[in-house]
């Protein structure tokens, strides 16, 4: 059966020169671009503060963040039918864990999420982008 997820990257995984302040926000605090992805691809289900502490506490204690955050590339991945390159989620998370977190956050980026906002607000935003609301008394 042939793959579904064709589509490519719109950065390879180590085009951290794409977004320098992402990279360096990923490099600080790993936990705040984790917990904003996680929010975005869970469709607001969790917390951006709730998945960056879970994250945030399971690389502290275990040094394994990267086995919570393999599973949201993957769904990543799934909803935008993204290729599963170059290798699969879980070894990219574990050999290189931040490349993967920045190359997800400008994946995001890209599709028009403000990653700062979470997944309500940008709900909202985008909501304004279209058509406005006609009221009655309004037509020719």
């Amino acid at each position: 059966m042939a793959s579904l997820n064709n589509a490519s990257w719109s950065s390879g995984l180590c085009g951290c020169y794409d977004d320098v302040g992402g990279c360096c926000l990923t490099f600080f605090c790993p936990c705040v671009v984790f917990g904003r992805i996680a929010e975005i691809v869970d469709m607001g289900a969790t917390s951006c503060c709730a998945s960056g502490t879970v994250y945030a506490a399971l690389a502290s204690v275990t040094g394994m963040g990267c086995l919570y955050s393999c599973g949201y590339r993957s769904r990543l991945r799934e909803q935008y039918r993204l290729k599963e390159t170059p290798c699969g989620d879980c070894c990219v998370h574990w050999f290189c864990e931040a490349c993967a977190l920045c190359q997800e956050y400008r994946e995001l980026k890209t599709r028009g999420f403000d990653m700062a906002l979470g997944w309500q607000a940008n709900m909202e935003k985008m909501g304004k982008t279209t058509a406005p609301q006609t009221h009655a008394g309004m037509t020719r």
